[in-house]
């Protein structure tokens, strides 16, 4: 069993977006936060069966250190 820390964002349409930062393009979609926490349990897993032993074995050290919010003028 593995553990992933996954970023949860409130859709502007409604519902809301996770990304999991370990896995680069990992993310989905739910109306609810239960069911975007499912769909992010199913998104990791399919993900990680695409994943050959060497590139698993990476992507499963990677911690996220922390979120920083950054201003800038746009």
């Amino acid at each position: 069993m593995h553990e992933f820390d996954v970023v949860i964002i409130e859709d502007k349409t409604g519902g809301y977006v996770s990304l999991v930062p370990a896995l680069p393009g990992c993310h989905t979609q739910g109306d609810t936060l239960e069911e975007l926490m499912s769909n992010t349990k199913e998104a990791i897993s399919l993900y990680i069966e695409t994943l050959e032993k060497e590139e698993k074995q990476d992507l499963l050290q990677q911690r996220v250190v922390g979120i920083q919010k950054v201003k800038t003028l746009a």
